[in-house]
């Protein structure tokens, strides 16, 4: 079925076209061309097409936290969720917790993953084999330094579904870092108290990714550059960011930025209030704090694009690129290019001039 859609601004994730359309079939981009040049008349005029934003880090919504909830319903609220904020694509993700909660999420996604039509990335699995000096709102009593067994099991049991697992490199040798990644699995450093020497020598061995920047981590001190010296040092390591202002200042993002540049991307980090579970998140404001720590964001995926622009002075289609292109650019999963290419898949999303979104991804 052939649609053609348009807009006063459309950004290929490249470049910025004045007054172009473009036209789909199926889901598919087939050609992107100016307004005037068509035939006949688009269905829409829009004020701003971009692509589809990407969610690498989010653990629950509508009330169901999927560590307390490990259904296809809680994943299908999330789905929801981050559909309406912008995003097409979502990786969620399930903290610090027991064996039996972590192989119920990977259950539940599994079964969500067979759904026609899901936009489920799979799990990400952010701990347990983290530092417990850095572990934040997680439970130091399911934290764990694991051996080869203990690894091959998990991923094992996970096996197509896990994505991502964040790490502390000074708990997990190099070598299960090693047999992880030949899974297929894109490994993150995080809730990592790693010095300066111990980061750089774990990104060298192949971490490509840091989870959280500034967030749970050895800080950058004058004497200590620590984990965020390291990511900031190492031309090859990408790294998310929470960008609401209450995990990370939005002067330190501007920084960030200028040390990272195409490195830095967005996740929302994004919880839902729940009375039941370890993690009791409480909306405060517009953040979620669970037993006094901040645990958490409100954001969506479109906020994050927004924060980034407006709050930390980014360019707007780089703002997009960092909730869109650099996301996919770490997941490396066929079919999802957080851009908008003739050949491609056409997830794309529609904003008004104030960049609300005014038509979701499909």
């Amino acid at each position: 079925m052939k649609r053609i859609v348009a807009a006063e601004k459309l950004f290929t994730g490249t470049d910025w076209l004045m007054n172009h359309a473009m036209i789909l079939e199926e889901d598919q981009v087939q050609s992107i061309v100016p307004i005037v040049s068509l035939n006949e008349k688009p269905e829409q005029i829009y004020p701003y097409i971009i692509p589809a934003l990407i969610d690498l880090q989010i653990y629950g919504a509508g009330g169901q936290l999927l560590s307390v909830f490990p259904t296809e319903e809680a994943l299908t609220l999330l789905q929801e969720y981050c559909i309406k904020g912008g995003a097409a694509w979502f990786q969620p993700t399930v903290a610090t917790n027991s064996h039996e909660v972590i192989h119920a999420c990977i259950d539940a996604v599994r079964k969500f993953q067979e759904q026609p039509g899901n936009r489920c990335i799979g799990l990400h699995v952010e701990g347990p084999w983290i530092n417990p000096e850095k572990r934040g709102a997680h439970l130091s009593e399911y934290i764990y330094q694991p051996n080869k067994e203990q690894v091959a099991s998990l991923l094992e049991y996970g096996k197509d579904v896990i994505t991502m697992i964040t790490l502390a490199p000074e708990i997990v040798s190099s070598d299960l870092v090693d047999f992880i990644q030949s899974r297929g699995i894109v490994v993150s450093a995080g809730h990592s108290n790693a010095d300066y020497q111990t980061a750089t020598k774990a990104f060298n061995q192949g971490i490509r990714t840091a989870t959280h920047l500034y967030n749970a981590m050895s800080p950058l001190q004058h004497r200590a550059p620590g984990m965020v010296g390291a990511i900031f040092n190492h031309p090859m390591v990408n790294c998310s960011i929470v960008p609401d202002g209450y995990h990370v200042d939005f002067e330190a993002i501007e920084i960030a930025k200028k040390q990272l540049g195409e490195r830095l991307f967005a996740i929302t980090d994004a919880v839902t209030e729940t009375h039941t579970g370890p993690y009791p998140h409480q909306l405060n404001g517009d953040k979620y704090e669970a037993n006094g720590i901040l645990s958490g964001s409100a954001l969506t995926m479109l906020a994050c694009m927004q924060k980034l622009h407006w709050h930390a002075n980014i360019e707007l289609g780089e703002a997009i690129r960092m909730c869109s292109f650099y996301p996919a650019r770490v997941i490396l999963k066929e079919n999802i290019s957080g851009m908008l290419k003739p050949g491609q898949k056409a997830d794309w999303i529609a904003l008004d001039a104030q960049l609300s979104c005014i038509k979701a991804a499909e």
